[in-house]
């Protein structure tokens, strides 16, 4: 009648943690009512293990000693139900046994009752009401041989009632209890009609139909009517509970597309190529969100039900399981590059006390160059490992400039290369002529060599201004000190064009390798600056090229 339809999970656990799962499992234990509540402690177990693995899922990735705590708490909830399971089995045991022995009672009722109706001397008919009372008395039997029983015992009051001479007066009395009773169960049926709860209703009516073949039959004229009373009230009920159960049945395969779509969703995310964390995390948000949307849905049939769960399921372990492989593979990622990593800080460190100020300096130059192509390492160990080596390369440049010799003092020639940009500055455009600009040259030239945390700043400074005020400078010429040539306005302008992509390509470089100390903020900031600087102007050039191009072909 649509029995199979209900769920067997009825509460839904899925927003709780696993806490508040043991503590539900250990409150439902302490009820007295805790044998009639198996439903409920396997939807606890059920949903407790669900969040169970996704949580193991998710620390795994993150630290294998979570594991440990996890396995701690499963071990204290497997604890609990198997108390719980152990005391539910011994109940179980015990039903089935009070069931058996209730068979053979009413066995040996009817077989009482049978010799009562094929007895030839008069009927005791104290004896039949005392066989009707123990009848009623005796508890459940097993499912397997309710109706057949039952139908046995009916058969024989019938019989007791059509064959057996008896008393008319006492048989007129025993058919006006049973209508009282009867018509007390009709009128519990009729208000059973009215009660909001169609499932409690339905149920109740059972246990009416139940109570009602334990009587007797009535007087025949009124056996038809008070029949047809009670089936009349049934129906209604059967109706009311049929209508209900379509209506969920309904509801139930909207649910079931609703959580079709949902794993179209996870199966889409998880068969995506992801390529680093950051994406990772984020599809990682969505699948969360997709969770928490399908724990909001209620049930499908129980013939779908956990088919679709299974799917859903299957697609998010399949995701996680991708991330996992990830990670795990990042992992021996981050310690290889950890490793490469280690092996410049030791050569750096060997390098550091060296006096061949030259040569190892374009070592550590070197250094530099392969550190930034080694991607990243463990995130508790980058600024230790950037901190020493920083600290290496800065011994040895410390060390160097300090012990400059007189002709070439580095933080002298910075402060002379400074004055001289000044000077450049200064220079009113009308003035700026070839000459000018070549002595200008020389005297750049001849000031030698600066810091070297300066060097690429104060040299990009120096070709920024040569550019702005001398329209005939030459880069390549510059930086090797030869002569200049002249060019016309647009190769001018295709030249500094390029000068001014190859600074933001040296700012770039440097902001990449002072990006992991905290204390080069400042130094990062006036890189960041010049860039957008360079980028602005760049626009402004192209412009111009497209202009000189365009008199070039009117022309």
């Amino acid at each position: 009648m649509g029995e199979n339809l209900i769920p067997e999970e009825v509460v839904n656990f899925a927003d709780k943690t696993l806490a508040q799962l043991s503590d539900l499992f250990k409150q439902l234990m302490e009820g007295e009512d805790r044998m009639s509540r198996s439903k409920e402690a396997e939807s606890i177990k059920s949903a407790f293990y669900k969040l169970l693995i996704k949580l193991k899922a998710e620390a795994s990735e993150v630290a294998e000693e979570a594991g440990e705590k996890f396995d701690e708490v499963e071990e204290n909830f497997k604890s609990l139900y198997a108390d719980y399971k152990r005391e539910r089995n011994e109940f179980i045991r015990q039903q089935d046994a009070e069931k058996a022995e209730n068979l053979i009672k009413k066995q040996a009722i009817i077989e009482e009752l049978k010799a009562l109706v094929e007895s030839q001397e008069d009927v005791n008919f104290p004896a039949f009401r005392e066989l009707q009372d123990r009848w009623r008395a005796v508890g459940q039997v097993p499912a397997t041989n309710y109706r057949d029983i039952n139908d046995t015992y009916q058969f024989y009051v019938e019989k007791f009632y059509d064959v057996v001479k008896i008393g008319r007066d006492l048989r007129d009395l025993d058919f006006k209890k049973n209508l009282e009773v009867k018509q007390a169960f009709c009128e519990a049926a009729e208000k059973l009609a009215e009660n909001e709860n169609i499932v409690s209703a339905f149920n109740e009516l059972q246990k009416l139909h139940e109570q009602w073949k334990d009587f007797g039959p009535v007087a025949k004229e009124y056996r038809e009517d008070i029949w047809n009373r009670f089936k009349a009230a049934t129906a209604v009920i059967n109706k009311r509970y049929q209508a209900h159960f379509e209506e969920l049945k309904g509801q139930m395969a909207e649910n079931l597309v609703a959580k079709e779509k949902l794993c179209e969703k996870v199966e889409e995310i998880a068969a995506r190529e992801v390529k680093n964390s950051s994406e990772w995390n984020a599809f990682s948000k969505e699948i969360e969100d997709i969770q928490a949307e399908w724990r909001k849905i209620g049930f499908a049939t129980k013939k779908e039900n956990q088919k679709i769960y299974d799917r859903f399921r299957a697609a998010c372990d399949d995701f996680y399981g991708r991330k996992r492989e990830f990670y795990n593979g990042f992992k021996g990622e981050l310690e290889e590059n950890l490793k490469k990593k280690m092996s410049i800080i030791e050569r750096a460190e060997e390098l550091k006390s060296s006096t061949e100020w030259k040569k190892t300096a374009d070592q550590f130059i070197t250094l530099q160059k392969e550190w930034k192509e080694i991607g990243a390492v463990p995130r508790k160990k980058s600024e230790q490992l950037w901190k020493r080596f920083r600290a290496a390369c800065d011994e040895f440049f410390a060390e160097r400039d300090k012990n400059a010799k007189p002709e070439n003092n580095f933080y002298a020639n910075l402060k002379a290369k400074k004055s001289l940009l000044e000077e450049i500055k200064a220079i009113d455009i009308k003035d700026a002529t070839e000459d000018l600009m070549k002595e200008i040259q020389d005297r750049w030239n001849a000031i030698g060599f600066v810091p070297f945390k300066e060097k690429e700043g104060i040299a990009a400074s120096f070709r920024e201004l040569m550019s702005e005020k001398f329209p005939q400078f030459v880069q390549r010429g510059a930086r090797r000190g030869g002569s200049a040539r002249t060019l016309s306005p647009k190769d001018e302008l295709i030249r500094k064009f390029n000068a001014l992509q190859q600074d933001i390509e040296t700012y770039e470089n440097n902001i990449g390798f002072f990006a992991a100390s905290k204390n080069s903020a400042p130094l990062i900031k006036q890189m960041e600056d010049r860039i957008a600087a360079a980028k602005a102007e760049l626009k402004e050039l192209e412009l111009k090229i497209r202009k000189a191009e365009e008199e070039t072909v009117n022309g």
